[in-house]
């Protein structure tokens, strides 16, 4: 049974008019995103069960915002890397069952989780770094990530990925999990971003010492944000596990000392963010 927060959510998603020259972001926690502009709806490392949980990990901090059982709109499912907060087969086969029409774009190692889940392989495409690939309304390119090595095979698939998204005349970074270096700064010059989606929550021996990958600290997150010249900086993955974040407030430092006219936000899961220019 659909609960009223789920038709509500969904309901905005799909009646929300987003004319040319905008689009609309609904935060659903960790690095997941809805994204639309004009009639093109794109889900971005959509993390929607309690699968971490389940596999000895941490509980969330807050419910899950949408049953993907319940995610009929889907044209494009965007997964950055295999890690289950953002290839997740639970969430995964529900949802691409419900929106038969969308196409999964997945690292190799993501293509073998949705494989297993039941998702056929003419679904599911893997991009190479560099290549163009446009879609349901929707251009995207993917980007090189490190997590902390920077993993391309031969034929230039990477193992971890971030995207360039181009939708409705706006351009958007997701980077997926990441530190910053030399091939990520190489990949982003000179591309114009509108919206920069970037990892706070940082890295640290304690945290590595329990198997916790970490990203991009605050300050870290502020200086890429301000050196691919991004209009808005949202910071991302700093809110579902009690462990694995920093204190919300040290974005903002950071954005106070190195860029402080910079637009900045972060934003509630469920939480609409309408970028018109």
């Amino acid at each position: 049974m659909m609960s009223l927060r789920d038709a509500a959510l969904i309901a905005q998603i799909n009646d929300l008019t987003v004319p040319r020259g905008q689009v609309a972001l609904w935060a659903l926690g960790q690095a997941g995103f809805v994204l639309k502009g004009g009639n093109a709806i794109a889900y971005i490392d959509p993390y929607l069960s309690n699968s971490v949980e389940e596999n000895g990990g941490p509980p969330r901090r807050f419910p899950i915002p949408i049953n993907p059982a319940l995610i009929t709109n889907a044209r494009v499912v965007l997964a950055t890397h295999e890690h289950l907060d953002h290839t997740d087969a639970a969430t995964l086969a529900p949802l691409m069952a419900a929106s038969p029409s969308a196409v999964l774009v997945a690292s190799l190692q993501g293509r073998q989780i949705a494989l297993h889940a039941g998702i056929p392989g003419e679904r599911i495409i893997t991009p190479r770094l560099g290549d163009c690939i446009e879609i349901a309304g929707l251009a995207f390119t993917a980007t090189p990530a490190a997590h902390y090595e920077y993993e391309v095979d031969a034929d230039g698939h990477s193992r971890w990925m971030g995207f360039i998204i181009e939708c409705n005349g706006v351009t958007i970074y997701h980077s997926g999990d990441t530190i910053i270096f030399p091939e990520l700064l190489a990949a982003l010059a000179e591309r114009s971003i509108d919206i920069a989606l970037l990892p706070i929550n940082g890295r640290d021996f304690f945290r590595e010492r329990e198997g916790i990958i970490g990203n991009l600290w605050p300050a870290e997150a502020v200086e890429l944000a301000k050196s691919i010249g991004a209009r808005v900086l949202i910071g991302i993955h700093n809110d579902l596990f009690a462990g694995n974040r920093v204190a919300p407030g040290m974005l903002f430092d950071e954005l106070d000392r190195r860029a402080p006219f910079m637009r900045c936000h972060l934003l509630q899961p469920g939480e609409l963010y309408l970028y018109a220019g």
